[in-house]
């Protein structure tokens, strides 16, 4: 399905039929990689609307010229948001890249953001990464990607990769990201002003963006969980499944309790 919001036409899935949530994925995917990993913890729920957005640049999203910056594209979320909702306050899910832009719509219409889930966040500041390392599988199979995203390299986790990840690769505008990214950073950057109910998740093992940034978000949110996990990297929704379901299910009852 297709949405315009602003500029720009937005592709995007949807299942279910309730209170919307609103899924974006990280860079260089689509939303077959956050629907792949999310829809197994949402679609045993009842009265949720899943909605997974293609980012400009990304899957079938074209990104326009006008899109020049982080900001543009932040825009562009918040006003699919609002058409995707029907002003209805929605969830919100972010992993990685999408996360980052997850904070800055909570912080920017909190009254809109019924819940915010943040999910190996990119965040300013990142410290203390660790090197990538396996621990469990050969470390020899898919490819290069492959092999530096995840952890876990398993027949399984290969599988997924190869499923819900690889395919995207062809689709991405490598130029618009380029051009987007010269401006990557929010003005002003996201500052945790959101107090709904927030879960946050992050792998130890995460080459990417780390843990240790993720970390001192929890004290800026007064109605934050966090969770650190191990034998997760980047790909914790991939490598951790049943986990991150227990952490989002949970998230999900506080979030109903504070209608």
């Amino acid at each position: 399905m297709d949405l315009r919001a602003g500029q720009v036409v937005v592709h995007y899935a949807e299942h279910g039929t309730g209170r919307p949530v609103l899924v974006l994925h990280g860079a260089g995917v689509d939303h077959r990689e956050t629907e792949a990993c999310f829809e197994p913890v949402f679609a045993g729920v009842a009265g949720l609307r899943r909605v997974y957005p293609d980012l400009p640049g990304m899957g079938r999203t074209a990104a326009p010229e006008s899109l020049r910056s982080a900001d543009d594209v932040l825009d562009t979320l918040l006003d699919f948001a609002d058409a995707a909702s029907g002003g209805t306050p929605y969830l919100l899910v972010g992993h990685s890249a999408g996360a980052y832009f997850a904070r800055a719509m909570a912080e920017r219409h909190p009254a809109r953001v019924a819940g915010l889930a943040l999910v190996c966040p990119l965040l300013p500041g990142l410290r203390d990464v660790p090197e990538h390392r396996v621990v469990a599988g050969s470390g020899g199979i898919g490819d290069d990607v492959f092999r530096s995203y995840f952890v876990v390299q398993t027949p399984e986790m290969l599988d997924r990769y190869e499923r819900h990840v690889a395919p995207a690769a062809a689709l991405v505008d490598r130029a618009a990201l380029e051009r987007i990214g010269e401006r990557w950073a929010l003005a002003p950057a996201p500052a945790a002003d959101y107090a709904g109910p927030t879960v946050i998740v992050a792998g130890r093992l995460d080459s990417t963006v780390g843990y240790a940034a993720a970390t001192d978000l929890a004290g800026h949110y007064p109605r934050a969980s966090l969770a650190v996990l191990d034998e997760a990297g980047h790909a914790l929704p991939h490598e951790q499944p049943e986990l991150l379901r227990a952490l989002l299910g949970e998230w999900l009852a506080r979030v109903g309790r504070s209608r």
